[in-house]
């Protein structure tokens, strides 16, 4: 088998590697950023509050 032939196989499983990472890291970062929101907004099906300061994920007053 030509070398080249390898080394191009090598270089796609390479290639689609990273781009299955590069994927997997986006989601869990839109998925964390989903919750800290809903735990901002107070919307229920949020993550935990139990850690959260006095007055966080309450009502927010935005009319100033």
């Amino acid at each position: 088998m030509d070398m080249s032939l390898v080394a191009s196989a090598m270089s796609a499983q390479s290639a689609n590697l990273q781009t299955n990472v590069t994927m997997q890291i986006m989601k869990n970062n839109a998925t964390a950023e989903k919750q800290d929101m809903q735990v901002l907004l107070g919307i229920p099906g949020g993550s935990s509050q139990a850690n959260l300061g006095a007055g966080v994920g309450g009502q927010v007053d935005i009319s100033a």
